[in-house]
């Protein structure tokens, strides 16, 4: 699919009503254009089912999902991010639901995401191109977010904490970082309700894993927003699949309350101050941090629990190495080619004894992720080109 031509517009905060509402038609077009439901149907039946193998994700909280506050506006569904890791939590949230409901997109959401995850294709899953908005996911900016409310194809997820969340250190594990006031905005302005979520067990896919600013600087220049310091960090260097490696964390998303932001305060919207979105917008997190600590407590004393995971392994063996981050590489980069080499989705992509072979040889990419050392040059250069720049936190205050 041919992305639409991109148009840029001034800050909506910059524009009178009647330009707002002409840039945002036009932007419907432009984010609108990437979402492919039939590939992520696919990646649902092909891909995330091994993921699930591996992950075991549990929604609780989520077989009835919540009616619309405001028939013509989107719900916002805000949830933690869990740190140092490459988002696997979020991959989980959104496929598992749309699973759940059928893929009937009126009932699921589509993600607010970081810029910084599509820009590069080195943040996109194995360098496919594109594949997070090809699922659904957008820029998280402010043109974006008004363009989301005014749509009702789908409700919205969005992380406020930012890209800031994903890099937080195992230090402040389940720790929310501050929220973007923009959450506060768009739902007050909207008349629509917020509906938090949360991640539990996340945090430990890449466990006891730090942050440095200057590193992430350093890092920042290839497209990369952060980059964890910890074990994995020095033997990625000797194999690199284990950029994109996570361990078998039970991921269990529990649905908390609604909040109408805009009961919160007895004034029109255009005469609220930012101050005031402010104070709105810490007591917001304040109750969520506190509903997420008890989720915590009820679902994160055991965030591997390893006698369940290794039942899983023993019932799918047939399937190595695809349900282990070994096989991932491979399993996403065939899937990615069969999607748009043949007339037909792919099916059953894994099967055979002599499959993953098969497989190397039309993607020798995947090769480079089991060299030491040197199979990082081809991944970088790859990764690196027709990257668009963008600075470390754009979007994050959308």
């Amino acid at each position: 699919m041919n992305p639409p031509p991109i148009r840029t517009f001034p800050h909506p905060r910059k524009m009178s009503a009647d330009e707002l509402a002409q840039a945002i038609e036009i932007n419907k077009s432009q984010i609108l254009g990437y979402f492919d439901e039939t590939f992520s149907r696919n990646v649902v039946k092909e891909v995330s089912y091994f993921l699930k193998i591996y992950f075991r994700p549990e929604y609780i909280g989520f077989d009835e999902l919540p009616e619309r506050s405001n028939p013509d506006r989107p719900l916002i569904y805000a949830s933690n991010h869990s740190g140092m890791a490459f988002p696997w939590d979020a991959i989980m949230f959104g496929t598992g639901l749309m699973e759940m409901h059928d893929f009937d997109m009126r009932k699921v959401f589509r993600p607010l995401a970081a810029p910084m995850l599509s820009a590069s294709k080195l943040m996109n899953p194995y360098l496919l191109e594109d594949i997070w908005k090809r699922v659904g996911a957008i820029d998280a900016t402010s043109l974006n977010f008004e363009t989301m409310m005014n749509q009702e194809e789908s409700d919205l997820l969005i992380y406020p904490e930012g890209v800031p969340g994903i890099g937080k250190g195992f230090n402040r594990k389940y720790q929310l970082q501050t929220f973007s006031t923009s959450i506060v905005r768009m739902a007050f302005k909207y008349e629509t309700d917020i509906v938090s979520a949360f991640c539990i067990n996340g945090e430990y896919i890449n466990p006891y894993a730090y942050s440095s600013r200057r590193l992430n600087k350093l890092f920042n220049l290839i497209g990369i927003p952060f980059m964890p310091i910890g074990l994995l960090t020095v033997l990625m260097i000797f194999q690199p699949w284990l950029f994109y490696a996570a361990l078998p964390a039970k991921l269990t998303y529990v649905r908390g309350k609604r909040y109408k932001v805009y009961e919160m305060i007895d004034k029109p919207f255009e005469e609220v101050s930012l101050k005031e979105l402010r104070a709105i917008r810490d007591q917001l997190q304040a109750e969520m941090q506190a509903e997420m600590d008890a989720a915590v407590k009820a679902y994160g004393k055991k965030p591997y629990r390893l006698g369940e995971f290794f039942r899983a392994v023993g019932k799918n063996i047939r399937q190595f190495p695809y349900f282990t981050p070994i096989g991932w590489p491979a399993l996403f980069t065939e899937f990615n080619r069969l999607y748009f080499k043949k007339n037909k989705p792919p099916h059953n992509i894994t099967k055979g004894w002599f499959r993953f072979l098969r497989i190397i040889w039309h993607n020798p990419i995947v090769i480079a992720y089991f060299l030491p050392v040197i199979g990082w040059i081809p991944i970088i250069a790859k990764g690196i080109t027709g990257r668009r720049k963008v600075k470390p936190w754009e979007g994050s205050n959308a």
